[in-house]
C-alpha cells in the first residue's frame, strides 16, 4: 500500500496527502479528513523510518525522570506524552533511579547518539558538561524544575509556594508548626528551598524555628506517614500543624494521625503542595502547582524548538503561578489541645 493509492483514494494530491498524515505543513480540515478516511479503508499506515529519511527527524522525543513511581512524575509522563502523540512523535522514558552509572549512560550515550529529536529533563539539573554535549549536537531540551543557563525552563517559585503553605497556617494561628522535608538537597535545592520558605515565613511573623519540629526524608506517603507519627506520638512536640513540602507526605501525615486516634483538622492541621490527585478525597489543603500545565507548557515548549531553526532557538524561562486550595484539613487551633512540655 503506498502514499500514492491513498491520495486517488481520497482524491487529493499525494503532497497534500503527505502533510495530512504527517500532520506537518498546513492543509484545510477538510483534506485532513479525507486523507484519514482513505488511509483507514486502505489501511495504510506512514512510514516513519522513511519519513526520518526525509526529515533527519526521528520523530521520537527523550523524557529523563529520577522516579516513575511517585505522582508527580508519573503525572508529567502521562501529560506530556499525550501533547507530544498528537504533534506525531514517540516517547522514549529514561530512568535514572539506579544512580550516577544510568545518567552517564544516558547522557553520554544513549542521547548523543541521535536517538531522540528533543529532552524533556524532569527535576534532573543537568551539569555543564552535560548540557554542553546536547547542545553541541544540536538536541533541544526543556527541563521542568527549575532554571538552567542556555536551556528552555518551566518551573514554580518553590521558596514563595512553601511560604505560601506556612504562612495559610500562620494566619489561621498556629506555632508550632512541623516540617516534614525532603532529606536532599537534591537538584535546583528543591528540598533546602521549600524549607527555606517555610523557616522565612515563621520569622516574617516573630515564631522561632524549633529544630525538633523538622523532620527530613522523601517524597513518599510512607515516609510521611512514619515521620508524622514519631512527631505526634511524641508528648514533647505536640505540633498543631504540619507543613508537608508533599502531598504524598501530607497524605501519610493524615494517615498517621488518624490512626494515632487524632482528628484532621481539629488536633492538627495539614498542609502540602503539589495538586495531588487525592487530595480532594482526603480533603487535603494543598498549593496547587499545577502539574498538568507545567508539562503541558513544556511538551509544548519543545515542539517549538524543534519546529525552529538550530539559530533560532532561544532558551525560554517560563513560572507559572501556583493557587493555594484550602479544604478542610486546615483550622484554627485547638485551644484544648496540650501544648509541647
Amino acid at each position: 500500500m503506498t502514499i500514492k493509492e491513498v491520495a486517488e483514494r481520497a482524491g487529493l494530491s499525494v503532497a497534500t496527502v503527505s502533510r495530512a498524515l504527517s500532520g506537518r505543513g498546513h492543509v484545510s480540515e477538510t483534506a485532513r479528513t479525507l486523507s484519514a478516511q482513505a488511509a483507514r479503508e486502505l489501511g495504510y499506515v506512514a512510514s516513519y523510518n522513511a519519513a526520518s529519511l526525509a526529515s533527519g527527524r526521528s520523530k521520537n522525543v527523550g523524557l529523563v525522570v529520577p522516579w516513575v513511581n511517585r505522582w508527580f512524575f508519573s503525572t508529567v509522563i502521562e501529560t506530556a506524552s499525550t501533547v507530544l502523540a498528537a504533534d506525531g512523535y514517540d516517547l522514549t522514558l529514561y530512568y535514572l533511579g539506579g544512580g550516577k552509572r544510568e545518567r552517564d549512560l544516558v547522557f553520554s550515550d544513549f542521547l548523543l547518539r541521535k536517538r531522540v529529536d528533543g529532552l524533556l529533563a524532569v527535576s534532573l539539573e543537568l551539569d555543564d558538561a552535560e548540557r554542553a554535549d546536547l547542545l553541541r549536537v544540536g538536541t533541544p531540551v526543556v527541563c521542568i524544575g527549575g532554571v538552567m543557563p542556555g536551556v528552555s525552563t518551566v518551573s514554580i517559585d518553590d521558596f514563595a509556594t512553601a511560604r505560601l503553605a506556612t504562612a495559610h497556617l500562620i494566619a489561621l494561628g498556629h506555632e508550632r508548626i512541623a516540617h516534614l522535608g525532603w532529606e536532599g538537597p537534591g537538584d535546583f535545592d528543591l528540598a533546602t528551598t521549600r524549607q527555606g520558605g517555610y523557616a522565612h515565613a515563621l520569622s516574617e511573623a516573630g515564631i522561632a524555628l524549633a529544630p525538633e519540629l523538622l523532620v527530613l526524608g522523601d517524597f513518599t506517603m510512607a515516609e510521611g506517614y512514619a515521620a508524622a507519627k514519631r512527631l505526634l506520638s511524641d508528648p514533647r512536640l505536640c505540633p498543631t500543624a504540619i507543613f508537608a513540602a508533599s502531598d504524598e507526605m501530607a497524605i501519610g501525615a493524615i494517615t498517621a494521625a488518624r490512626d494515632l486516634g487524632l482528628d484532621v483538622p481539629r488536633d492538627v492541621s495539614v498542609v502540602g503542595i503539589d495538586g495531588h490527585d487525592l487530595g480532594p478525597v482526603f480533603g487535603l489543603t494543598t498549593v496547587d502547582q499545577h502539574v498538568r500545565e507545567q508539562a503541558t507548557q513544556a511538551a509544548a515548549l519543545l515542539l517549538g524548538l524543534l519546529d525552529a531553526e538550530p539559530g533560532e532557538r532561544e532558551p525560554v524561562h517560563a513560572e507559572l503561578e501556583v493557587d493555594l486550595v484550602v479544604r478542610t484539613s486546615t483550622m484554627v487551633p485547638n485551644a484544648d489541645r496540650p501544648s509541647s512540655r
